[in-house]
């Protein structure tokens, strides 16, 4: 039997992790083309955090949540592709993900076959779809390419290394700390750069005798993105994809990177999968690779209610891998 009302992490004004409160809210009846979710796994995303915090605005009060998976325990009437108890996974923006039943639409679910477990599922789709839109879309890479990634023992760190490894390139992973650098070495990172300890430009120029990588993807932002930038091949480019230090995209930035003849970009994944179709591609990419054998190594499970304590382990760069929230 469907459930009537759902938990779910609610935020009223931006601000630090304390703003994310747990509140029960009744749930409406299903429309014709939805499906409802008993969650069981929630992805933890920085793009939470930038939402929480005001560098994202969204409309106030709000459920955040873009990503998780589940089993349905509910149909709309004129949904035919799914059916109740099958499980599915999801990712978009806006949709309100820390509940623990969702009402989605049909259009945004994705099935999951016996191949892929459900954990892995929800705490990756969308960090899978970031790399399908990173490593084959926005710079198709190319077998013998070398890849400089920032946060490498992340979750999306260490999806980047195993897919662009299984692409035939070669990668070097920005690390603090020893035991990041082991974890992201047994995802087949080749080269690891303790950034702490290390200039990780002058590591990516004696790596490539000098002539730099031809993709950096870097969510830090700030000087950091400038050195970037400076690590980045002449005909090369640099993916901006967040801005964990706070700093955001230097003024300089673009004319640096004219300069220096690197293209400098700023792709969006929640934009990407606007597109329905760019979305099921990414999707179905993403359990293939899973399916595949690309490990999602798991962090910690939290409950939901404890949301507010997951935003801080992530931004205090604690989390190794993906966290979860688990209803």
């Amino acid at each position: 039997m469907s459930q009537s009302s759902t938990l779910a992490i609610r935020v009223a004004q931006s601000g630090d992790p304390s703003v994310l409160q747990p509140a029960t809210f009744a749930l409406p009846p299903l429309a014709a083309d939805a499906v409802r979710i008993c969650q069981h796994a929630i992805g933890v995303n920085f793009v939470d955090v930038y939402q929480r915090n005001g560098f994202y605005p969204v409309p106030l009060p709000a459920v955040l949540g873009v990503e998780g998976a589940g089993v349905i325990e509910a149909v709309g009437s004129a949904v035919t592709a799914f059916h109740v108890g099958q499980r599915v996974a999801w990712a978009g923006a806006s949709i309100g993900g820390y509940t623990s039943v969702l009402d989605l639409p049909a259009e945004r679910a994705i099935a999951l076959s016996d191949a892929v477990a459900t954990d892995a599922a929800g705490g990756s789709l969308l960090r899978g779809i970031t790399v399908y839109m990173l490593l084959q879309q926005v710079w198709p890479l190319k077998p013998g390419q070398t890849v400089l990634v920032h946060g490498a023992a992340g979750g999306l760190g260490l999806m980047l290394i195993q897919w662009a490894k299984a692409l035939g390139a070669r990668v070097i992973g920005t690390v603090s700390g020893p035991d990041k650098a082991a974890l992201a070495y047994a995802r087949g990172l080749d080269r690891a750069v303790d950034y702490r300890q290390e200039d990780f430009v002058a590591a990516v120029l004696d790596a490539t005798d000098a002539a730099g990588a031809d993709l950096v993807i870097d969510g830090i932002g700030g000087e950091t993105l400038l050195r970037s930038i400076a690590a980045a091949r002449p005909g090369g480019m640099v993916a901006s994809i967040g801005w964990v230090s706070g700093a955001g995209v230097p003024a300089e930035a673009g004319d640096i990177a004219a300069a220096r003849g690197v293209a400098l970009t700023r792709p969006s994944v929640l934009g990407f999968m606007a597109d329905a179709q760019q979305y099921r591609a990414g999707a179905q990419a993403t359990l293939e690779r899973l399916a595949a054998g690309l490990v999602i190594d798991i962090a910690d499970h939290l409950p939901l209610a404890q949301a507010s304590e997951a935003h801080r382990r992530l931004e205090a760069g604690e989390v190794r891998g993906a966290l979860l929230l688990q209803p």
